[in-house]
């Protein structure tokens, strides 16, 4: 049963005290450069935003657009496909690591889903709708939707309390997004004591998806998803060959209460890569705003130039856009060694959605035999977010993939791109993607 409205509205605060994205765990630690994003020039909490979520309340606020309310599901399958989150990324965690967490169990797992820029979670009787979405500028930015029918649904901003768990090293010290790997017990509840790991496409295939279900094979390869620590003792001793290779997760879970019955493996791979790439972006945003406005104080205070740059203010600019770069094309990606495979359509549809050059090519492309993507370049190179970065950070960015996609650059964090591989991503970007082809013309055209 759901509560009662004005309950809900009573405990309110607790929805800002979790975070509003479900697949985040609390990391218990406050973050000592916080007070940088709340104040110029990035005033996190009060700078105005244009997330995919605004954009979506401004066409409801005008009545451009409804949503529908369902007696099952609340308003999960209309913010879906208004925010154009595909039904077939579903994954199913059941670690309790939500508010919601007395209405979540192995039996009962939460439903997460994502698309490019924004990631929704429901729970079964749940109170709210938890949103993650991505403004261009100010990165991670976290909501609420009641689930209680209305004539004008709200989503509801957090202003603050959830950036004090997630705004850590775990998230590259900005707002942000990841993914926790736990050791649940038997009621889903993490065993913090035995450890935590943050995942993403560098994590060992063991290390990832404790306290979430998954669908899909993997061949020889074990995670730590399906089971639970039945032993309080040795918690790390997992069931892992029984949780291997399931296509079927009835026998687990009753999955007729949600939208799929599947929590799919390649979308949960695609999530790990894309949760830290947007983190990745937003410090690189931060960084380079932040540099800027120091050096703005700075050169009035000593009466330099206006366009005068310091050393530290290029040292940070060089630093956070190899970061970027790195991550971007995959460094110290994990190889899978047997091929994986989903059992969704989650990857025939996030590979239609991919922009295609002259060769018909994707940035989109799966390979899931040695590794996640055929081309080893972050589709989000054409995001809002990462198109709206700074030029001396995107301009050092595209002179760095430059020297490592043109020039050969063989430093060891590159190592894994062959030269067909580095030919290919070219080849796909200079036909797709116009500020890189020019910044690659600019690069050339220096030699």
């Amino acid at each position: 049963m759901f509560d009662t409205k004005k309950s809900r509205l009573a405990r309110r605060s607790l929805v800002y005290c979790s975070l509003c994205l479900p697949l985040i765990l609390f990391s218990g630690e406050y973050v000592a450069a916080q007070i940088e994003f709340e104040s110029e020039p990035v005033n996190y909490n009060t700078a105005p935003t244009n997330d995919p979520v605004v954009k979506l309340q401004k066409l409801l606020d005008s009545g451009e657009l409804t949503l529908k309310y369902d007696e099952h599901y609340g308003y999960l399958p209309s913010v879906l496909d208004a925010l154009n989150v595909p039904k077939s990324s579903q994954m199913l965690v059941f670690s309790q690591t939500s508010f919601q967490l007395r209405r979540i169990a192995p039996s009962h797992p939460r439903a997460i889903y994502f698309g490019d820029d924004t990631y929704v979670g429901w729970v079964q009787d749940g109170d709210v709708l938890e949103m993650s979405t991505v403004d261009p500028q100010q990165g991670a930015i976290f909501y609420t939707l009641d689930q209680t029918e209305a004539s004008k649904p709200r989503f509801i901003r957090d202003r603050g309390q959830c950036i004090t768990c997630h705004a850590s090293s775990r998230t590259q010290a900005v707002p942000g997004h990841l993914v926790r790997s736990v050791f649940p017990d038997d009621s889903g509840r993490p065993l913090l004591g035995s450890g935590t790991y943050v995942t993403d496409h560098r994590s060992p295939f063991e290390h990832r998806w404790g306290g979430w279900y998954v669908s899909g094979t993997h061949g020889t390869m074990r995670h730590m998803g399906n089971t639970i620590a039945r032993d309080r003792q040795n918690p790390e001793e997992l069931d892992r060959e029984a949780a291997a290779n399931l296509t079927d997760l009835t026998k687990l879970v009753n999955v007729k209460p949600y939208l799929s019955p599947h929590s799919d493996l390649v979308a949960l791979m695609v999530l790990e890569h894309q949760t830290q790439m947007h983190n990745y972006i937003t410090f690189a945003n931060y960084e380079a705003r932040s540099s800027q406005h120091y050096d703005g104080v700075m050169n009035k205070a000593l009466d330099r130039p206006d366009e005068y740059q310091s050393d530290t203010t290029k040292r940070r600019l060089d630093k956070a856009s190899e970061k970027l770069v790195q991550y971007l094309l995959f460094a110290e990606e994990f190889q899978l060694t047997s091929p994986v495979k989903g059992m969704s359509e989650f990857a025939n549809e996030f590979t239609s959605h991919g922009i295609r050059d002259t060769k018909w090519r994707s940035l989109r492309e799966f390979d899931l035999q040695r590794r996640l993507f055929k081309y080893p370049c972050s589709y989000l190179i054409y995001s809002d977010a990462f198109m709206g970065l700074p030029e001396p950070i995107k301009q050092r960015v595209y002179g760095r993939m430059h020297e490592v996609l043109a020039e050969g650059d063989q430093s060891a964090e590159f190592a894994h791109l062959s030269a067909a591989d580095r030919q290919a991503i070219r080849e796909i970007l200079s036909d797709t993607h116009a500020e890189f082809r020019t910044a690659s013309e600019q690069g050339s055209s220096k030699k």
